[in-house]
């Protein structure tokens, strides 16, 4: 029933993108021919007249469309008829291609201050992270570390942390001898080494058999992670220098050791190289009863675990009064738009790869656990994110979208003259072959996701 609900939450929201083009069509006096819920792509689902309008449903339910006597070439309606799109004024026409985006954000916050006011209550996106349970053996580092079960962990690595994503992803980055440094780690340690060292070059292989004197803390690498990553915004990527395979073998051999016996393969820089890559420590800041600790660093393993047991809490804003309703409201709304712009970005940038693109089947899967797990006002808001989302998407300047059609327009108006039809519609079909192909990829993403789970 979760999955029946998200998916009618999803057909409204394509219902209302092309009722907005409808109603201010219609209102302009444009005849409308067919109205489409997904779409023309394989068989029809189901066909009926409304009037002189033709009530078409798709197959592939993935959109749809509001057809105009301008999309039919056999039309038998007059080329100067005032009943056509292409012979209404310019702002009309702006106003009909932008309609279906205006009703996505009209229909987001009606969506958001609906639950605002049905549960008194919107989530704020933090949450409170807690060490539930401590699972690690009595010679592990967390465990002389100072942590105590119950603690709220803060931060990590000086990264606040609200959400689980961000501090997993920490420390399984941090894990131990995990093939990555950092150019300055290495400096540092190549400096520590020389001058324990200082008859030694810096690239000159070591003699066979000679010692050398490693220094006893060596410097390390500690991660972080920017505020859009912690929220997953863009992908994190440890941006540090990779070890090299030929110098894996030395580190396994030297780490937590203050003296190597040359083997007279290796010089003073694969050595500082070797020992960078050993142990990144994470430095933990928890509240306990009201006061705040930090943590004796902790040492994840070679699969970066540290051994602790999280549960997580979901800070809630109240919306009790009508002024704090209007306020979270917009809130809650304008930061998750722009941290879907954000990502949109990353995506534009190759920041986020295509592979974590997802689409209408990941999100029914995903609205309808969130609705079993957190009720239907869940599942309300996720529809109103998704419905800012299909405004953002609509209004990009791509031809075959609603945006490109705004594009076409603008260029008419700075030429002075319609551009030519046949181009327009080689470009736009181009397009949409392409919109189709990621439909089909982002369809494909989200099975991949389901199966996996």
């Amino acid at each position: 029933m979760s999955i029946v609900i998200m998916i009618l939450l999803l057909s409204l929201l394509i219902l209302v993108h092309e009722a907005g083009h409808f109603f201010t069509a219609r209102m302009f006096g444009i005849r409308v021919d067919k109205f489409g819920f997904g779409l023309p792509i394989g068989p029809t689902l189901y066909k009926t007249k409304c009037g002189d309008i033709e009530i078409l449903i798709h197959a592939f339910l993935l959109g749809g469309y509001v057809s105009f006597p301008d999309d039919d070439k056999d039309c038998d309606l007059p080329s100067d008829s005032p009943e056509r799109f292409i012979n209404k004024p310019a702002w009309q026409r702006a106003i009909v291609l932008s309609a279906g985006v205006i009703a996505n954000v009209i229909c987001a916050i009606m969506l958001v201050f609906l639950v605002a006011c049905w549960s008194g209550k919107l989530p704020s996106g933090e949450y409170e992270i807690y060490a539930e349970n401590i699972n690690a053996p009595k010679t592990s580092k967390i465990m002389t570390s100072g942590l105590e079960k119950g603690d709220k962990i803060l931060s990590i690595n000086g990264c606040d942390i609200n959400n689980t994503y961000a501090l997993i992803t920490i420390i399984k980055n941090s894990a131990k001898s995990n093939g990555t440094t950092s150019e300055q780690t290495v400096k540092n340690n190549y400096d520590k080494l020389k001058a324990l060292n200082p008859g030694l070059e810096k690239n000159e292989v070591i003699p066979k058999n000679l010692s050398v004197r490693l220094p006893q803390n060596p410097d390390a690498d500690i991660i972080t992670m920017d505020k859009y990553a912690a929220k997953g915004a863009k992908s994190f990527k440890n941006e540090g220098l990779k070890i090299e395979e030929n110098l894996k073998p030395l580190r396994n051999e030297i780490i937590g050791k203050t003296v190597y016996v040359s083997n007279g393969e290796y010089s003073l820089n694969d050595l500082a190289f070797a020992i960078s890559d050993g142990e990144h420590p994470i430095y933990i800041t928890v509240s306990r009863a009201g006061k705040i600790f930090e943590l004796r660093p902790i040492i994840p393993d070679e699969k970066g675990l540290i051994g602790i047991q999280l549960s997580a809490k979901q800070k809630m804003i109240e919306t009790k009064s009508f002024v704090s309703v209007i306020r979270e409201s917009n809130k809650y709304l304008f930061e998750n738009t722009y941290m879907m712009m954000y990502s949109l970005g990353q995506l534009f940038t190759g920041n986020v790869p295509l592979k974590d693109m997802h689409g209408v089947v990941a999100i029914t899967k995903i609205g309808g656990d969130m609705i079993d797990k957190a009720g239907k006002s869940s599942g309300i808001l996720l529809a109103a994110l998704i419905s800012m989302n299909l405004a953002i998407l609509n209004f990009l300047p791509i031809p075959a979208l609603d945006g490109g059609h705004l594009m076409f327009l603008i260029i008419e108006k700075i030429i002075g003259k319609p551009l030519n039809e046949d181009i327009i519609e080689k470009i736009s079909t181009v397009f949409f072959i392409i919109l189709v192909f990621l439909m089909v990829l982002v369809v494909f993403n989200d099975i991949s996701l389901i199966m996996k789970k």
